[in-house]
């Protein structure tokens, strides 16, 4: 048996197909196709349960999985030592950048731009996504860090790294009939149309919660995935939203009001797999970003 049969084995079950996972090796779906079948011969097991439309793992499959991705974290740990010796950090981390940009207080490219001079030898794969994607990929072994904005429930199986937390607030137009109001109740916002990001969103999620737990029903009636055209059908009066007041620049024609308890919570917070350790550039990069956010009273909670 070779690591390159433990690899290919990983990434079709990570991937969930042999197609993507020849993408992600850069070789042909041949190739991986008879890496499988030579592994499975090798062991006298079947690995996957392969049908026209997907390919899941046997009950042996889900037995060696973790056992091949200790084998190959081990075998990245000997390169790691040796490339330390020959005089440097080496590798590729991929790192999952939120769709909305609001990861503050962290800048994502003067983060890229340092770690470079303190790591020039890592490469840094930026992937652009919302929330719930990048929690997929990671627990799915495609990305190694990502900024997510995720409540606690739907971060499970995940290593947080809380980075900034914003109470969001109920925007509108300045002539809205709520817009001098000094706060507002969710009680109040019923029968308003909204606009809101995708469901995939962390900032939508949160809203979504909020409204749930208050027993009260929105109309979400323009979704976009863009903060930009989000805040349009406010300032062209199509739509109310709540916001992360990040994300809303001041004298932006529009109003912010804060909500009364509960409000809905915006926590952004760099998250790794918690089912398996980070290889060392990854480790490089999670504590260039803990050097950059101000310190917190909780340490990196791990979601089971």
């Amino acid at each position: 048996m070779e690591l390159r049969h433990l690899a290919t084995f990983t990434a079709v079950a990570e991937e969930g197909s042999f197609t993507r996972a020849a993408d992600r090796l850069r070789v042909v779906q041949s190739a991986v196709s008879a890496t499988m079948r030579n592994l499975e011969r090798e062991l006298g097991v079947t690995l996957f349960e392969r049908t026209t439309h997907r390919v899941e793992l046997t009950d042996a499959g889900r037995m060696l999985l973790p056992q091949a991705r200790r084998t190959l974290a081990a075998a990245d740990g000997v390169r790691e030592v040796v490339d330390q010796l020959r005089g440097g950090l080496r590798g590729t981390v991929r790192l999952g950048m939120l769709q909305s940009g609001c990861a503050a207080p962290v800048n994502v490219a003067r983060l890229l731009a340092d770690f470079g001079k303190e790591h020039p030898g890592v490469d840094v794969e930026l992937r652009v996504g919302s929330s719930r994607q990048h929690s997929a990929d990671l627990r799915g072994g495609r990305l190694d860090l990502a900024f997510v904005a995720l409540p606690r429930p739907d971060a499970k199986g995940l290593q947080l790294t809380p980075i900034d937390t914003q109470v969001m607030r109920f925007c509108c137009a300045p002539d809205h009939p709520l817009a001098e109001r000094a706060d507002v109740e969710l009680s109040a916002l019923t029968g308003e149309v909204f606009a809101d990001g995708p469901e995939t969103w962390g900032s939508r999620i949160a809203t979504d919660r909020a409204f749930a737990a208050a027993g009260i029903e929105r109309v979400v009636r323009y979704e976009v995935a863009d903060v930009g055209g989000l805040l349009d059908l406010v300032r062209h009066r199509l739509a109310v939203l709540i916001a992360p007041p990040l994300v809303v620049e001041p004298g932006g024609n529009v109003r912010l009001i804060p909500i009364r308890q509960p409000a809905p919570v915006f926590g952004v917070s760099l998250a790794a797999p918690a089912d398996r350790q980070l290889g060392a550039p990854a480790r490089a990069l999670l504590a260039t970003v803990q050097r950059r956010i101000p310190p917190r009273p909780a340490p990196p909670a791990a979601v089971a």
